[in-house]
Protein backbone atom coordinates (compact mmCIF):
# COMPACT_ATOMS: atom_id res chain seq x y z
CA UNK A 1 0.00 0.00 0.00
CA UNK A 2 1.23 3.47 -0.85
CA UNK A 3 -0.27 6.94 -0.43
CA UNK A 4 0.05 9.89 -2.78
CA UNK A 5 -1.11 13.46 -2.21
CA UNK A 6 -2.42 15.59 -5.05
CA UNK A 7 -4.49 18.69 -5.66
CA UNK A 8 -8.28 18.32 -5.49
CA UNK A 9 -10.03 19.48 -8.66
CA UNK A 10 -13.43 18.02 -7.78
CA UNK A 11 -13.91 16.52 -4.31
CA UNK A 12 -15.24 13.14 -3.29
CA UNK A 13 -14.51 9.80 -1.71
CA UNK A 14 -14.45 6.66 -3.82
CA UNK A 15 -12.85 3.25 -4.04
CA UNK A 16 -12.45 1.66 -7.47
CA UNK A 17 -10.29 -0.61 -9.59
CA UNK A 18 -7.47 1.10 -11.48
CA UNK A 19 -7.06 1.32 -15.23
CA UNK A 20 -3.80 2.96 -16.21
CA UNK A 21 -2.46 4.74 -19.25
CA UNK A 22 1.01 6.22 -19.63
CA UNK A 23 -0.03 8.14 -22.75
CA UNK A 24 -2.49 10.96 -23.13
CA UNK A 25 -6.17 10.06 -22.80
CA UNK A 26 -8.05 11.26 -25.88
CA UNK A 27 -11.46 11.89 -24.36
CA UNK A 28 -13.44 11.95 -27.61
CA UNK A 29 -11.74 8.96 -29.25
CA UNK A 30 -11.92 6.95 -26.02
CA UNK A 31 -15.52 7.65 -25.02
CA UNK A 32 -17.31 7.99 -28.36
CA UNK A 33 -18.69 4.44 -28.13
CA UNK A 34 -20.27 5.25 -24.78
CA UNK A 35 -21.85 8.43 -26.10
CA UNK A 36 -22.92 7.39 -29.59
CA UNK A 37 -23.51 3.66 -29.43
CA UNK A 38 -24.86 3.00 -25.94
CA UNK A 39 -21.77 1.28 -24.51
CA UNK A 40 -22.54 1.42 -20.78
CA UNK A 41 -19.06 0.17 -19.84
CA UNK A 42 -17.42 3.02 -21.78
CA UNK A 43 -14.93 0.67 -23.43
CA UNK A 44 -11.98 2.70 -24.70
CA UNK A 45 -12.21 3.02 -28.49
CA UNK A 46 -8.94 4.92 -28.97
CA UNK A 47 -6.74 2.61 -31.06
CA UNK A 48 -3.81 4.99 -30.49
CA UNK A 49 -3.85 4.23 -26.76
CA UNK A 50 -2.56 0.65 -26.39
CA UNK A 51 -2.73 0.84 -22.58
CA UNK A 52 -6.52 1.34 -22.57
CA UNK A 53 -7.85 0.23 -25.98
CA UNK A 54 -10.64 -2.30 -25.48
CA UNK A 55 -10.80 -1.84 -21.70
CA UNK A 56 -13.86 -0.52 -19.85
CA UNK A 57 -13.43 2.87 -18.17
CA UNK A 58 -16.87 3.47 -16.61
CA UNK A 59 -16.70 3.05 -12.86
CA UNK A 60 -12.91 2.63 -12.91
CA UNK A 61 -10.18 4.73 -11.31
CA UNK A 62 -8.69 6.23 -14.47
CA UNK A 63 -4.99 6.91 -13.84
CA UNK A 64 -3.36 9.07 -16.51
CA UNK A 65 -0.78 11.73 -17.14
CA UNK A 66 -3.05 14.08 -19.11
CA UNK A 67 -5.89 14.29 -21.58
CA UNK A 68 -5.27 15.08 -25.24
CA UNK A 69 -7.37 15.71 -28.30
CA UNK A 70 -9.87 18.20 -29.53
CA UNK A 71 -11.60 21.04 -27.78
CA UNK A 72 -14.67 18.85 -27.32
CA UNK A 73 -12.90 16.97 -24.50
CA UNK A 74 -14.62 18.76 -21.63
CA UNK A 75 -18.07 18.39 -23.15
CA UNK A 76 -17.47 14.70 -23.87
CA UNK A 77 -16.44 14.12 -20.25
CA UNK A 78 -19.49 16.02 -18.98
CA UNK A 79 -21.82 14.07 -21.30
CA UNK A 80 -20.34 10.74 -20.19
CA UNK A 81 -21.05 11.76 -16.58
CA UNK A 82 -24.60 12.84 -17.46
CA UNK A 83 -25.13 9.39 -19.01
CA UNK A 84 -23.53 7.70 -15.94
CA UNK A 85 -20.67 6.30 -18.03
CA UNK A 86 -17.86 8.28 -16.44
CA UNK A 87 -14.82 6.90 -14.64
CA UNK A 88 -15.26 6.54 -10.87
CA UNK A 89 -12.46 9.08 -10.58
CA UNK A 90 -9.71 10.62 -12.68
CA UNK A 91 -6.21 10.73 -11.23
CA UNK A 92 -3.67 12.84 -13.10
CA UNK A 93 0.06 12.54 -12.55
CA UNK A 94 0.47 15.99 -14.15
CA UNK A 95 -1.56 19.20 -13.94
CA UNK A 96 -5.05 18.75 -15.36
CA UNK A 97 -5.69 20.59 -18.62
CA UNK A 98 -8.39 23.27 -18.83
CA UNK A 99 -10.72 21.16 -20.99
CA UNK A 100 -10.78 18.12 -18.72
CA UNK A 101 -11.09 20.42 -15.71
CA UNK A 102 -14.07 22.16 -17.30
CA UNK A 103 -15.86 18.87 -17.97
CA UNK A 104 -15.20 17.51 -14.49
CA UNK A 105 -16.20 20.74 -12.74
CA UNK A 106 -19.37 21.14 -14.81
CA UNK A 107 -20.36 17.55 -14.01
CA UNK A 108 -19.68 18.18 -10.32
CA UNK A 109 -21.70 21.42 -10.25
CA UNK A 110 -24.54 20.68 -12.68
CA UNK A 111 -25.26 16.99 -12.05
CA UNK A 112 -26.80 16.31 -8.65
CA UNK A 113 -26.58 12.53 -8.71
CA UNK A 114 -23.08 12.10 -10.20
CA UNK A 115 -19.76 11.90 -8.41
CA UNK A 116 -16.39 11.80 -10.14
CA UNK A 117 -13.58 12.93 -7.86
CA UNK A 118 -10.63 14.36 -9.77
CA UNK A 119 -7.15 14.81 -8.34
CA UNK A 120 -4.14 16.10 -10.26
CA UNK A 121 -0.43 16.71 -9.59
CA UNK A 122 0.07 13.19 -8.18
CA UNK A 123 3.52 12.94 -9.80
CA UNK A 124 5.40 10.51 -11.99
CA UNK A 125 5.99 8.17 -9.05
CA UNK A 126 2.21 7.64 -8.81
CA UNK A 127 1.90 6.64 -12.45
CA UNK A 128 4.95 4.38 -12.21
CA UNK A 129 3.57 2.65 -9.12
CA UNK A 130 -0.08 2.05 -10.01
CA UNK A 131 -1.03 -0.93 -12.21
CA UNK A 132 -4.28 -2.14 -13.78
CA UNK A 133 -6.46 -3.96 -11.28
CA UNK A 134 -5.05 -2.33 -8.15
CA UNK A 135 -7.56 -0.90 -5.69
CA UNK A 136 -7.59 2.89 -5.48
CA UNK A 137 -9.18 4.89 -2.69
CA UNK A 138 -9.59 8.64 -3.16
CA UNK A 139 -10.21 10.87 -0.16
CA UNK A 140 -11.72 14.37 -0.02
CA UNK A 141 -8.38 15.94 0.85
CA UNK A 142 -6.59 14.68 -2.29
CA UNK A 143 -4.95 11.68 -0.68
CA UNK A 144 -4.94 8.67 -3.03
CA UNK A 145 -4.29 5.25 -1.52
CA UNK A 146 -3.10 2.53 -3.91
CA UNK A 147 -3.35 -1.11 -2.80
Amino acid sequence: MKEFKGRVVTPGNVTAEAVVTHGGFNTLASLQGALQFGDKTATCKDQNNPDLFGKPTAGKALCLPMTIGSTTGGLVLYCAAAMKRQPACMLFSEHIDSLAAAGAILADVWLDDVSMPVVDCLGDEFLDYVKDGMTITVKDDGVVVVE
